[in-house]
């Protein structure tokens, strides 16, 4: 048998004994993911017979589905409700979604599991410049965590858990737990446990088969909410670059007045530092973008103005008043600083001369103090 067939039948035997494992896999109910897995699977098995003995180098999912599949045997996963599917980031704009490996429960607290069977030497820290298929480690696990604060109840995990079957370069393993708070020490450890596949011989019994080995496995955990871009010092963490140098805030220390979601969407802008030297894509905003991103209403300003009578508001903002309620029915529906933190990611920020007078003069007519000093801030960060 040449060597192309001999990979190709391996693939199917493996494909043919992951089958059956996950038919060995005890639920108590009646289980989609399941189905949703076994599909998977002979999706691959019609993809081998398809290339029989291509001489191309194979490319399957079979590494990946196994890891899945192991996941799945950790004595501590329990209340499975989804595998391999997008959730939708938000009940309010259900048609944007992300993509997450295994939804459900880890010693009794709900979870997501990303599953990832890459050579860990392809796996980047930052988006590849060549290609934008390329996507960075940093970068999704900043719009899973965005997505998992954002999601319906139902679907909500406490923490992010990541499963690398293939291991993970140290460097980023230290960067996780710089920056997300990660951590390695779960308690029990996910190649601690036996795994074993299976194939059918012609009499019908089952022998014991070697399937993927996990003892390079890299398991760590990120606590939703534990991620904070600004430190008790006024400081980010960490530059958008993914270095590990410090970068104060200047003119301003960190000041609860500014807003949380305003402070990361700051953070979330490249660094113009002298330290960062590397390409990056730019942003440029308009005034109307910048008002929006300092205003009051845009950092948690609604409570309040919905507390104030009508007749008051319509008093304070005379003619501008139902621009103002439409400004707020806005926020409401799609918050400002979370719709531009995707867009803005890991770009620098610019704006034009005349639109930085506008803006500086508006602020200055009709700001109050927090909008001024989060107007100061957001343009020191800007050329």
């Amino acid at each position: 048998m040449e060597s192309g067939e001999v990979v190709v039948e391996e693939a199917k035997r493996r494909c043919k004994a992951l089958k059956h494992r996950i038919s060995t896999l005890s639920t108590t109910t009646q289980s989609s993911w399941k189905t949703t897995l076994l599909r998977l699977i002979n999706s691959e098995l019609s993809f081998l017979n398809r290339v029989n003995s291509s001489p191309l180098k194979l490319s399957t999912n079979i590494g990946y589905l196994e890891s899945v599949v192991h996941v799945f045997q950790h004595p501590l996963i329990t209340s499975v409700s989804r595998v391999c599917k997008p959730i939708s980031i938000s009940s309010k704009v259900p048609q944007q979604s992300i993509y997450v490996d295994i939804i459900c429960s880890f010693n009794g607290n709900p979870v997501w599991f990303i599953v990832s069977d890459r050579n860990p030497r392809y796996i980047s820290w930052q988006d590849s410049e060549k290609t934008k298929n390329n996507k960075g480690l940093r970068n999704r696990i900043v719009h899973l965590m965005v997505a998992a604060e954002e999601s319906c109840v139902t679907v909500r995990p406490c923490s992010i858990i990541l499963f690398f079957s293939n291991g993970l370069q140290s460097c980023i393993i230290e960067k996780l737990k710089y920056e997300f708070g990660a951590t390695t020490d779960l308690g029990f450890g996910f190649s601690d446990f036996d795994c074993e596949f299976y194939d059918d011989l012609e009499d019908g019994d089952w022998v014991s088969v070697l399937g993927k080995s996990f003892e390079k496995a890299c398991v760590l955990e990120i606590k939703i909410g534990s991620f904070s871009p600004i430190n008790k010092d006024g400081q980010i963490l960490a530059d958008q670059s993914g270095n590990l140098e410090k970068v104060h805030i200047k003119d301003v220390s960190y000041d609860v007045n500014l807003g949380e979601s305003f402070i990361a969407l700051v953070s979330a802008l490249r660094s113009w530092s002298p330290f960062d030297v590397e390409e990056a894509e730019l942003v440029n905003f308009d005034t109307t973008a910048l008002v929006a991103i300092v205003s009051g209403i845009s950092n948690g300003g609604i409570d309040r103005i919905l507390a104030t009578p009508e007749s008051e508001l319509r008093n304070r903002f005379k003619g501008n008043y139902e621009f103002m309620i439409g400004q707020v029915n806005s926020e409401m529906e799609k918050p400002i600083h979370k719709e531009l933190m995707p867009v803005i990611l890991q770009k620098r920020g610019i704006i034009c001369e005349s639109v930085c007078s506008e803006f500086q003069e508006l602020v200055s007519m009709c700001g109050g103090p927090n909008e001024k000093s989060r107007a100061k801030h957001f343009l020191n960060h800007l050329r």
